[in-house]
């Protein structure tokens, strides 16, 4: 195979004598970006700790640099030249940067003391290398995610790694710091370092990839050369079928619609500043800007979860006064959260009891909670939702980000909600689940729902979006109709900084 670094062949993989791997190939070049992709649940991640010897496979062999190896521990993958960062950064943000990059390496004087002169010296010539700008001397918990990411790269350059696994990198990361990213990974291809690329984001994996490899159900389905490749056919590989919708190109939402909720010269802090707008019954109304824009400041504001300065909030036409969620719950506002797991769940309470945790009051009578009726709610709302779960007791940490999703909604709707704000409705999820949940918020709005849809994802903000208003550093620059929404119009007003 063409020097090809590494190869894993006829992989298997079983949890309890289920299949996580049946038969899977991947291999390696050197200085390419390999993506390998796939929705939640296809195999990716345990083939990856296959691979960095976390899981021991059944079948199959690996051969790293034409020699095959069984790796039993981390440190065993580590040592042979592979390292993995993952999607939630594994480090000691109380440490200095160079003090993570050479954890339980430090150079010693005479044995006895950590040289901290020299491991900063080090960790500089490490950054110059891969051309970062990083103080070393810095405490790492002060760093953006971004810096976090360059830190964790500057470590498996320092342990000489020959393969880098990058597990959806960029999930975190504003444009600049995507960019910066991919200048990194750009180097060290040209050092013949081979990366394997794992992620959601067509766009990116179109940008930075050479081949992408195709899992699904945990069996390999193929490998293509990324630019003779189209979007439609990965995805299609990845789910079946082809999900992903065009750009929308007219509002559904009619001209005479009356407006459920108005928002006057919202003011709070630095954040969010004179910020006006109106959204209408059954619309979704897209937030665009890059990261730090406002938007979600701009939602949480409305909830009640931030306090305003100043700033007027209609509901119906009726001015209201929202000072905490609760008051916006009363209202017919929900909010679903960026972060679902810290901010949107109890993941290890049940399916049935996150549905009804809004609406708990309702099956409490005389001090006594309706087991069987919160059951029976939950049950009916997650079906309609298509909540893929094995039964409505199930501990809800042990679904997907997609169906965690649904449960979220689906206590909304049992709260019979009529205002839905879905701050970045799809981060973290597959690319089918995705597509379900395209489907759901365009099923909301036909039902009479309307929906602000804050989203980083330009794709997502034209793919749903009646109109579309643009943020940048806390003000509305624009107000676009969907049909003036292109992405290049979208990201002229996300840059348009007050002079």
């Amino acid at each position: 195979m063409q020097n090809a670094i590494l190869q894993m062949n006829n992989i298997h993989k079983r949890f309890h004598g289920v299949y996580a791997l049946n038969g899977v190939h991947f291999d390696l070049r050197a200085g390419e970006v390999h993506a390998l992709m796939g929705e939640n649940g296809a195999g990716k991640s345990t083939l990856m700790k296959v691979l960095c010897g976390i899981h021991k496979r059944d079948e199959g062999e690996v051969i790293l640099f034409d020699k095959e190896v069984n790796f039993s521990t981390i440190k065993e993958s580590q040592d042979a030249g592979i390292s993995m960062i993952h999607q939630e950064l594994n480090m000691m943000n109380h440490l200095t940067v160079a003090q993570n990059i050479y954890i339980g390496r430090e150079p010693m004087i005479n044995g006895v003391y950590i040289d901290d002169k020299k491991m900063e010296k080090d960790a500089a010539e490490l950054f110059k290398k891969i051309r970062v700008n990083i103080d070393p001397s810095a405490v790492l918990g002060t760093l953006t995610v971004g810096k976090q990411q360059m830190v964790e790269i500057a470590k498996a350059v320092s342990r000489n790694a020959k393969i880098l696994v990058l597990d959806e990198p960029t999930a975190a990361l504003t444009q600049l710091e995507v960019e910066e990213l991919f200048k990194i990974m750009n180097d060290l291809k040209e050092n013949g370092i081979g990366m394997i690329y794992i992620s959601h984001r067509m766009d990116e994996i179109n940008r930075i990839s050479d081949r992408v490899t195709v899992m699904r159900d945990g069996e390999y389905v193929g490998t293509l050369i990324t630019k003779d490749t189209t979007k439609d056919e990965i995805v299609k590989m990845m789910v079946g079928r082809v999900i992903y919708g065009d750009k929308k190109e007219e509002s559904t939402v009619p001209a005479d619609a009356e407006t459920v909720l108005e928002v006057k010269n919202l003011n709070s802090g630095k954040e969010i500043r004179n910020v006006s707008f109106k959204l209408k019954r059954g619309e979704i109304l897209g937030f665009s800007g890059l990261m730090g824009a406002g938007r979600t400041e701009v939602a949480r504001a409305i909830y009640g979860a931030d306090p305003k300065d100043s700033g007027e909030i209609f509901i119906n036409g009726k001015k209201v006064d929202i000072k905490t969620p609760r008051n916006a719950v009363e209202l017919g506002i929900c909010y679903l959260s960026e972060d679902r797991k810290r901010y949107g769940l109890l993941l290890d309470k049940s399916v049935a009891e996150n549905s009804v945790l809004s609406s708990l009051d309702n099956y409490i009578k005389l001090g006594w909670i309706n087991e069987g009726a919160i059951e029976k709610d939950a049950k009916k709302e997650n079906a309609k939702l298509k909540t893929k779960t094995p039964s409505i007791r199930q501990i809800t940490k042990n679904l997907s980000g997609g169906n965690q999703q649904k449960v979220i909604v689906a206590r909304w709707l049992l709260k019979n909600s009529d205002i839905f704000i879905f701050d970045e409705p799809t981060r973290g999820i597959d690319i089918g689940a995705k597509s379900e949940m395209y489907t759901l918020m365009e099923e909301l709005a036909s039902q009479g729902k309307s929906i602000i849809m804050i989203s980083s994802e330009l794709s997502e903000i034209q793919r749903l979006s009646d109109r579309v208003i643009v943020m940048c550093e806390g003000r509305i620059t624009a107000e676009l109709n969907i049909k003036d929404a292109t992405q290049e119009t979208i990201m002229k007003y996300a840059t348009m900084r007050e002079e």
